[in-house]
């Protein structure tokens, strides 16, 4: 599904804004949604920044609940942290074909020779993926309203997902999966940004990849894109060249073997006075697990680098971002998800038959590497944890508050202010970890110490048991 990716000379535009405060470090979480300074959810899904003055400028994504398309909308930060949002630069009132579309993946850079920013998109018809098209919008300003300039398959070829890069030299190119995702094509765009000139290079032939992001360092070229599983996570893989259009490296892999449940967006550099750090951009698609794309989260996470040529991601359940000195770096440890295994019986924990309800009980199974027994445990930055189910996005909870013994735990949606969803996890040495429900201040607990299948997960009176002490085995 959709996709980004800029290199700095690209990602700054020299544009007269008003000058913001420098920011300070800030905490980002991993897995999350967004709000914007408002306290409203923040959509820049499969979306693209670019840095104008001190602010860096998010578009991104912003559907209908029948996924189809709604806006482009754009935010602002200086600190990546605290966003403001500023406008629906695109409309489905802003061309007839809009009215009935699906917008995915916008992307903007900025032409100094024009003044304008210019907003490039995949389009199709808001029905099917038959279409196959991508499609342009253009600015005075950044964050103003787009004039829409129309779509079409660049030199008849079909283009699903893509992204644009501005190189140093001023020049601009387009990267998009065709032929069906089973290739990736390079164009080198027109001296205004808003046609394709030509086919500099067709990449991998036959190797399904999308969510292309392109980013520069040290004048070596890195893509990073996914395979092809619709909005199932899958590998990320990237390669590298020192000239774009010149040979590419193979694909190397790119984080796990799900891309720690994300799928590429964007890579953007932070540049300040100290550093620059390469931050990767994912989306944790809700469509994995049958939501809207509005409700999907956000997976960023620091790059590193081994050589000049190779990139690794870890993961991370927070990040500490200082723009101000350009350093980004992980905070805390731990996998992106688990399965949570008591120690009496090496039973997994699991959402009973895989439902994806509210209220579906909790029970512990034989371990089958199921969606349904994987387990985010989301840092909530309080010494508190909420437990979220990779297969549904629900959490862990005692349903209604419970403060009695012997309730049986369930799955809900998460919300930030529900105590009975958040879990503290309490080192007992050799692997294992007490977890204890805040708002009770009971233990998870296999009832009755069985070790047969289905058994239930209940909150009970701490005993320091075998059937309350839970190895977190990591997945993947």
């Amino acid at each position: 599904m959709p996709a980004v990716a800029v290199g700095l000379v690209g990602l700054l535009a020299p544009v007269a804004v008003a000058t913001p405060v420098a920011a300070a470090p800030v905490t980002v979480s991993n897995g999350t949604q967004f709000t914007d300074t408002t306290g409203a959810l923040l959509h820049a899904h499969g979306g693209g920044m670019i840095k104008v003055g001190g602010y860096y400028y998010w578009f991104g994504e912003n559907r209908n609940d029948n996924n189809t398309f709604r806006y482009v909308s754009v935010y602002r930060s200086t600190d990546l942290a605290n966003w403001e949002f500023r406008n629906h630069v695109l409309t489905q009132s802003s061309a007839g074909e809009l009215s009935v579309a699906n917008i995915e993946r916008p992307k903007v850079i900025f032409n100094a020779s024009t003044n304008q920013y210019v907003l490039w998109m995949h389009w199709e018809n808001g029905s099917d993926y038959g279409q196959a098209r991508v499609a342009v919008a253009t600015s005075s300003t950044v964050d103003g309203t787009y004039s829409y300039r129309g779509s079409f398959r660049p030199l008849g070829n079909e283009s699903r997902d893509m992204t644009v890069y501005r190189d140093d030299d001023g020049s601009a190119y387009l990267v998009s999966s065709t032929n069906n995702n089973a290739d990736l094509n390079i164009y080198r765009l027109s001296a205004d940004y808003t046609q394709v000139a030509s086919l500099v290079r067709t990449l991998w032939p036959g190797n399904w990849r999308e969510a292309p992001a392109m980013f520069k360092r040290n004048g070596v070229y890195f893509l990073v894109t996914s395979g092809a599983t619709g909005w199932a996570p899958n590998q990320g893989r990237y390669a590298t060249a020192t000239s774009i259009t010149g040979t590419w490296s193979g694909l190397a892999n790119l984080g796990d073997s799900i891309t720690y449940g994300s799928q590429s967006a964007y890579v953007v550099p932070v540049q300040g006075s100290a550093t620059t750090s390469y931050l990767y951009l994912g989306d944790r698609w809700a469509g994995a697990w049958g939501g809207r794309v509005n409700e999907s989260r956000y997976v960023w996470l620091p790059l590193s680098f081994p050589s000049n040529t190779s990139v690794t991601m870890n993961w991370y359940p927070r990040l500490s971002i200082d723009t101000v000195t350009g350093q980004v770096s992980g905070v805390g440890s731990g996998p992106a998800y688990v399965t949570m295994r008591p120690r009496h019986s090496g039973r997994c924990l699991e959402v009973l038959g895989q439902s994806t309800a509210d209220a579906a009980n909790i029970v512990q199974y034989a371990c089958n590497n199921g969606g349904n027994q994987h387990w985010q445990p989301l840092d909530l930055g309080t010494g508190y944890h909420q437990l979220v189910a990779r297969h549904s996005n629900k959490c862990l909870t005692v349903p209604n508050g419970s403060t009695a013994g012997a309730v049986q735990v369930q799955q809900f949606p998460c919300q930030s202010g529900r105590t009975d969803q958040q879990w503290q996890f309490t080192d007992l040495g050799s692997g294992y970890h007490r977890v204890t429900a805040r708002h009770s201040g009971l233990c998870l607990d296999v009832d009755g110490s069985s070790t047969a299948d289905r058994a239930r997960i209940i909150q009970w009176t701490c005993t320091g048991g075998t059937n309350q002490q839970w190895q977190r085995v990591a997945v993947g």
